[in-house]
């Protein structure tokens, strides 16, 4: 799709082993690593777990494993936060040398640095800090592990996996729940914390990773207030592998059900319309009669967890008929009529509204434009997040509670100032609305006379609800049998994602969604940086011929090595 030579010689080419980080090329490393992942995955399928072990070895001790363990950990949102030791890898001669430094043997990891995080529920939540070379070998041995995991995952689980998400959960749950004939009451549970008391000797022996690797992880300790406490349960949130070990203690609770009440579609299942939906620890159960969720399912999911070392939270576990509804992933399931809806919670949309009153007192003082900058992602993040299920009315109202927090604003800053005054320093008409909240810009040369001068907030009412098409329960991304099903999926989303970005939509959609160096695809999870093809201090433009969209270490590359890269052909790729 894209024609990419050298501006100036090379001293050393792209090689298997190249001497320095922006020398090595990314297209054969993560071809590499994808190979043996399919490989892992389909062993798994075939129960040949010798082959699994010999195929983890072999990426475990790859260079390409290795360098995509040490990209992902330098470039995610993590990176400048040091472990214990206080380092971190910000240069490239960095990144290099700890590629050779990911070593199983003689290993020993450093003991986890303990902060704590507020909860919605006031309480803190302990974080585990690894060092940067912890993290490095954590990342490493999950490419080895995740497909594992997810051949044998349960297929209603949609937490912490690739490819799934709340969404995907909420629409199950109208799946199971939104018929007239479906069960009509729900058992909603959360294990009581998790993470933390997960029992190590029951990872240990079940776990499909090195054993002598794993251990040392659970055992390193934690430092908290400068004291080295012992981890004799649980595995730390904040460790990257965490969340597959945790997926992995959890799995098999959909087995289970199904050994007892029957497979789905089956004549025993049919009569129990037993159902699980599970996001990482947070899950419900459907069934026909509430004596049969106390009785027999909350007992069986006890027993369950006990094997893990684990137990429900008394305080979030519960039985609720449908027509009294419940609250999950911060929404409200709850049939009226015998119809089901789905609507954000309570619970959500206040702490969703505190948190926009609690930007506009910390900008007391703030100009009106950086206060609409600051709103904006919130606003837009929280409506994407609730805009495939019934929100429409919850939308109008977080719009009037705003403005409600906003005239206030307005008027504190000019007591002296009459409404009419506040209105038309602060309030514009835009389009039909004469009382949008917006920000005079400063006269703009490349703006015509017909285009509104404002930086306006972000109408939550604005955003249309869109249905969202849940992934296919079995659908499993190292198998190559589902890759056309999980790109075409996976184009839709990212370009229904940036829908009011439209220029990054065109250039997505000029480059099928591929990097323009590596040819690899662009996700959310890559990101990507947008490149002047001639640059902006030669007098290059903003015009979309002379921009391409590269993933960040491409981007490097591209600076660091000289490279031109050209616009794709119209014939695409």
């Amino acid at each position: 799709m894209t024609s990419i030579a050298p501006a100036a010689p090379v001293p050393s080419a792209f090689s298997d082993r190249p001497e320095h980080w922006l020398q090595i090329d990314w297209r054969r490393v993560q071809r590499n690593v994808r190979g043996m992942q399919v490989r892992i995955a389909k062993a798994t399928k075939e129960g040949d777990w010798r082959r699994v072990k010999a195929l983890q070895r072999y990426l475990t001790r790859s260079f390409s494993g290795k360098a995509l363990a040490v990209r992902r950990v330098t470039e995610n949102q993590g990176r400048r936060t040091p472990g214990i030791d206080g380092v971190v890898w910000s240069t490239p001669t960095a990144k290099r040398n700890a590629i050779g430094a990911l070593r199983s043997r003689g290993y020993h990891p450093l003991p986890l640095r303990r902060v704590f995080i507020p909860k919605k529920n006031g309480k803190l939540r302990p974080l585990g800090i690894p060092s940067m070379k912890d993290r490095a070998m954590q990342a490493l041995y999950l490419l080895a592990l995740l497909p594992v995991a997810e051949t044998i995952a349960d297929r209603n689980s949609y937490g912490f996996r690739p490819r799934r998400s709340t969404a995907d959960a909420i629409v199950q749950c109208h799946v199971v729940l939104g018929r007239s004939f479906s069960a009509p009451w729900v058992l909603e549970a959360d294990v009581k914390g998790c993470f933390d008391n997960i029992d190590h000797q029951w990872l240990i022996d079940h776990v499909p990773m090195d054993k002598v690797v794993l251990r040392k992880w659970l055992k390193a300790g934690v430092v908290e207030t400068g004291t080295l406490l012992p981890t004799e349960a649980g595995t730390p949130q904040g460790g990257i592998i965490s969340p597959t070990l945790a997926n992995l203690a959890l799995d098999g609770m959909e087995k289970a059900l199904e050994d007892l009440f029957g497979v789905k579609n089956s004549k025993k299942a049919k009569q129990h319309q037993v159902n699980l939906v599970r996001y990482a620890d947070d899950f419900v159960i459907t069934g026909r009669s509430k004596e049969l969720l106390e009785n027999e399912i909350q007992p069986l999911v006890v027993r369950f967890l006990a094997q893990r070392g684990l137990v429900l939270a008394p305080e979030k576990t519960s039985i609720t008929h449908i027509d009294e509804g419940f609250d999950f992933l911060g929404w409200n399931v709850r049939k009226y009529g015998g119809k089901l809806l789905i609507k954000p919670s309570k619970g959500n949309v206040h702490a969703f509204l505190s948190k926009v009153r609690d930007v506009i007192r910390a900008n007391n003082g703030a100009t009106q434009e950086h206060l609409i900058l600051q709103l904006n992602p919130i606003i837009r993040g929280w409506t994407n997040y609730h805009r495939s299920q019934v929100a429409s009315a919850a939308f109008s109202r977080a719009d009037a509670m705003i403005w409600r927090s906003l005239w206030r604003w307005a008027k504190r800053r000019h007591p002296g100032k009459g409404a009419r005054w506040v209105k038309e320093r602060y309030f514009h008409q835009i389009g039909t609305r004469a009382w949008t909240f917006a920000a005079h810009l400063p006269t703009d040369v490349s703006r015509t006379h017909k285009e509104a001068q404002y930086r306006a907030l972000a109408y939550a009412s604005d955003t249309k609800i869109r249905r969202y098409v849940k992934i296919r329960s079995d659908a499993n991304p190292f198998d190559p049998a589902d890759e056309f099903y999980l790109e075409e999926r996976q184009s839709a989303t990212m370009l229904d994602s940036v829908l009011h970005r439209r220029q990054l939509v065109s250039l997505l959609q000029q480059q099928r969604s591929r990097c323009a160096l590596c040819s690899e695809p662009i996700t959310q999870a890559t990101g990507w940086h947008d490149h002047h093809i001639q640059y902006r201090v030669y007098g290059g433009g903003d015009q979309l011929s002379n921009r391409v969209l590269l993933h960040p270490v491409c981007h490097q590359q591209v600076h660091h090595l000289k490279l031109s890269v050209t616009k794709p052909t119209p014939q695409g790729v």
